[in-house]
């Protein structure tokens, strides 16, 4: 167990690592351990070539069908189609090696976390060397300020603090001891005589022995599982690839069937493979990859306005789909900002409402508005609050100089201890001031504050008299009180009384506040002058301030909505327990007769099949290491769920990874998390997530809705040339109108659908099952009812004008005509799988309306324009022709705008998509 020295004495680590205190490790030591055991530096798996990785994205069934397709259209002379379907195919190519190179730099944003520079004692001699050649053994010198470089057990501490939310997600800084053994089942977080590489020292100092360097160390583990998840290709691309293959292997059948029938029934055998040819590569939808693409992009640059940054394309259908949304707490759900809640002073609770470093909020009392000045032992709680404070109120980075600030707007920050700057701002909220109290009092010396005290005190001089203001823990303070103070004076401190502020303190901690008393004496010159631990009896208790780190105010309505989007919200969080509950109780994640709440230590005590058993009532996960966040979210996904996870320290990297979709915060995010993820939320803000979620569904919409409109286009084509064939009537389409209608219809109106508006009840719908095939809910009976009525109509038409007239060129010219304009009807039935294009606007794409008049213009220039007529073998049409394609080709939308009109649907259908 040489591994967990957080179980061991300082001694005994220097005793393991054969090292000295004083003089550390001679430079031949040091050479001989870089030889044991490496750099201090992450390592990365042996690369697949860049050239390979490109290479491998043509290997794809679909781009081979494409690389097909590119010959046919060669070999027929088409050389803008194959030109078109070859771009089609690099640019798809190219987004995919890009996206797997940027994916890969998450490594390098790992190396990053370790400090470039350590100082370390050798020789005896403090000296500044590389990082990467520090050893296990070394005596590292710690100051505030430092990047730690490597893991270490403590040796000496002097009041030192450490920032480990990059590894914990701990809102507070940790105070460290070097005296204390902790057990082996202690988590990171509370393993407070351990330092660890990639964490900052934000106060104090103190000395360490090194016990890991590189890869066995905590940030090195989570190198080793960024590295070892496996890829997984998306629901989107899982079924676009299952599609690609049904749809080339039908087609190319139907086409063969076409050919043989017309060369049995006396066509001649050039014209039947020229026409087959021209209808596979019409029937096969080349531009879907393409489409699907576009509509992604288009999704992204959305996004982009909403502050949600997307870093890998189909990450944002599978938001659409998402079912769990896994939430780092700190800083995610909540503001990252101590903000105080509550002070209990002279038998009154005060609430203090406002959040964050903002100064903006008032004090409650009894739910009433309350003027603070009215009440002198609130004045005098919040006084003592900030002279026994070390914390420093800015405004945009420059320190507070003036009262004017008061209301400056925006860009306030604290310097220091995020507790103490949480009692700075609930002062400045009461007009209380350090530079104004000052004034009238003098700082004259200091007891800092220390773990094993508890406590922080400061003595100072006003009015010729001495006192001394304390702060700390309410049970450790109240024990060295006396008196208490009220409104008329100082009062006796009675064992009732006592017990009173005990049951305020116990009622705030039990809200998960973090709660600090504070007190006062006046002491003597003589007292003053000798400054001690001993100055710190017969107190006066003034008061308890309660404070927490808030959720942000635009969480829970955002948390609202994903659960009436059918999505649960699971929080995740080093913080403790009863913190995590609380805030999880007050955004309605957590309810205690539905939901449970788990440690990182029972959940060592379950192994994989117990965790997956119970996942789904769990939503509060406390104390947590990265190796339990990545075993919740792979235990989330083999019960079947599409897990989002959201995170912002280098902790959340491997599983952010793992997770089917990885969303890392922008502002507070590190670099680690930022390039393991998926989508990348500009603001920090949870809302952003679920403004995500609703593009992601509306895109998959838009991706059925184009799916349908091709697939019912192609297929009535298909259907044309083969239903034409079976009976025995000549080819209703030539070649080249094969491959015109392909262009004109499967082109821009198809890409306009791909930015339809959302309907406005996408969020009321369940996530979809995310194994349902891309034909479910009654697709597939859509595309082929409207197929066959594309291909009947046309070959109707064909069949009415060829034996009424006995033209086979304006026979083909109407059913080529015919085709087209079914298809362009078509493209608006498509916009919805619920609604008429009456009941959701006909005008509101208007994309589509622009594009359906292009391809319109495009199909009017081929039947009038004198050389395209010589091209395309079409005739002029008159306005009774128009008449019969029109109302045959356009009948159902002619049903629709009636039926709207007078027999408008009553019924909701926003149950539309829910999973049953």
């Amino acid at each position: 167990m040489a591994d967990k020295w957080y179980t061991r004495t300082a001694q005994e680590a220097i005793e393991f690592w054969r090292t000295d205190p004083h003089d550390g490790l001679t430079s031949s030591e040091v050479k001989s351990r870089i030889a044991e055991f490496g750099y201090n530096e992450m390592v990365e798996k042996e690369k697949t070539p860049w050239w390979k990785r490109f290479f491998a994205q043509f290997q794809d069934f679909m781009v081979l069908v494409l690389l097909a397709a590119t010959l046919i259209s060669a070999f027929l002379g088409e050389y803008v189609d194959s030109a078109t379907i070859l771009a089609i195919v690099m640019i798809n190519a190219v987004l995919g090696f890009v996206q797997e190179h940027r994916a890969e730099k998450s490594m390098a944003a790992l190396r990053t976390m370790v400090a470039p520079v350590a100082h370390v004692i050798r020789n005896g001699i403090l000296q500044q060397v590389k990082a990467r050649e520090m050893v296990p053994g070394d005596i590292m010198a710690l100051e505030s300020g430092d990047r730690i470089a490597a893991d270490a057990r403590l040796i000496d501490v002097k009041n030192m603090e450490v920032d480990e939310a990059t590894l914990t997600g701990e809102s507070m800084p940790v105070r460290k001891n070097v005296d204390k053994e902790y057990k082996e089942t202690s988590s990171l977080g509370d393993r407070k005589n351990m330092v660890y590489a990639g964490t900052s020292i934000v106060k104090g100092r103190g000395k360490a022995v090194v016990c890991a360097t590189g890869m066995a160390t905590e940030v090195g583990h989570i190198a080793h599982m960024i590295q070892d998840v496996e890829h997984e290709s998306t629901p989107l691309e899982r079924r676009l690839e299952s599609l690609g293959r049904w749809l080339v292997w039908g087609c190319l059948l139907i086409c063969v069937v076409v050919v043989v029938a017309g060369v049995l029934k006396g066509e001649p055998l050039l014209l039947m493979c020229m026409a087959g040819i021209s209808l596979a590569v019409a029937a096969i939808p080349e531009g879907l990859p393409a489409i699907v693409t576009v509509a992604l992009a288009l999704g992204v640059q959305r996004m982009i306005k909403r502050n949600a940054i997307i870093r890998k394309l189909p990450a944002v259908e599978t938001l659409g789909c998402t079912t769990v949304i896994c939430s780092d707490k700190t800083g995610t759900l909540t503001q990252n900002a101590m903000t105080v809640k509550k002070i209990f002073t002279s038998g009154n609770i005060y609430e203090v409402t406002g959040t964050g470093y903002e100064i903006k909020g008032n004090f409650l009392l009894n739910k009433q508005d309350f003027d603070p000045t009215k009440d002198k032992c609130l004045l005098h709680c919040l006084e003592i609050g900030v002279l026994c404070n070390n914390s420093i109120l800015k405004h945009n980075n420059i320190g507070i100089t003036g009262l004017w600030r008061r209301d400056a707007k925006g860009g306030w920050s604290i310097e220091g201890d995020p507790t103490e700057g949480a009692i700075v701002i609930a002062a400045a909220k009461a007009n209380i001031w350090r530079l104004a109290a000052e004034k009238h009092q003098q700082r004259l010396a200091e007891i800092p504050f220390e773990s094993e005290r508890c406590r922080m005190s400061v003595i100072y001089e006003k009015n010729n008299r001495n006192v001394i203001y304390v702060k700390g823990a309410p049970d450790i303070i109240l024990d060295m009180c006396q008196h208490y103070s009220t409104n008329k004076g100082e009062v006796l401190l009675t064992s009732e009384k006592k017990a009173e502020i005990l049951t305020a303190n116990e009622n705030m901690t039990d809200q998960a506040l973090r709660v600090l008393a504070v007190a006062y004496r006046q002491l003597t010159k003589v007292e003053a002058s000798h400054v001690s631990e001993e100055l710190e009896k017969d107190l006066v208790f003034v008061g308890l301030i309660g404070m927490i780190d808030p959720p942000r105010q635009e969480v829970k309505p955002a948390i609202a909505l994903c659960r009436q989007a059918g999505i649960t919200t699971v929080m995740i969080t080093g913080d403790h327990r009863n913190t995590a509950v609380a805030i999880a109780k007050e955004l309605q994640i957590f309810k205690e007769d539905k939901n449970q709440a788990l440690t990182g230590t029972e959940l060592d005590e379950l192994d994989d099949t117990e965790l997956t058993a119970i996942i789904n009532h769990v939503t509060v996960y406390a104390r947590v290491s990265p190796a339990h966040k990545l075993r919740i979210v792979k235990a989330l996904k083999r019960k079947g769920h599409i897990v989002a996870m959201t995170g912002d320290g280098v902790n959340d990297a491997p599983a952010i990874k793992e997770a089917d979709i990885g969303i890392a915060m922008g502002t507070a995010g590190t670099d680690v998390t930022k390039e393991a993820a998926s989508m990348v939320l500009a603001d920090d803000n949870f809302a952003t997530i679920v403004a995500a979620v609703e593009e992601g569904r509306g895109i998959y919409d838009n991706i059925r809705k184009f799916i349908r409109y091709l697939l019912s286009c192609n297929l009535g084509e298909v259907l044309t040339m083969f239903i034409a064939t079976i009976a025995g009537l000549p080819l209703p389409l030539l070649p080249v109108q094969i491959l015109w209608v392909n262009l004109v219809t499967d082109g821009l109106p198809a890409m306009a659908l791909g930015v339809d508006p959302n309907n406005h009840d996408i969020m009321n719908r369940s996530p979809r099952n995310p194994k349902e095939s891309v034909f479910s809910r009654g697709l597939s009976h859509k595309i082929i009812t409207r197929g066959l009525q594309i291909g009947m109509s046309t070959v109707f038409v064909f069949a009415m004008v060829y034996f009424l007239k006995n033209d086979l060129a304006e026979a083909r010219t109407m059913a080529f005509c015919t085709l087209v304009f079914s298809q362009m009807f078509h493209v608006f039935d498509c916009r919805s799988e619920v609604y008429n294009v009456f009941e959701i606007g006909i005008f509101k794409n208007q994309y589509l309306i622009l594009a359906t008049f292009c391809s319109l213009l495009m199909q009017l220039l081929v039947i009038y324009h004198p050389f395209m007529q010589g091209v395309f073998a079409t005739v002029p049409l008159g306005v009774e022709d128009w008449i019969v394609i029109l109302v045959v080709s356009g009948w159902t939308f002619i049903i629709s705008a009636v039926r709207h009109l007078f027999f408008r649907r009553r019924v909701s259908r926003s149950a539309f998509g829910r999973v049953h």
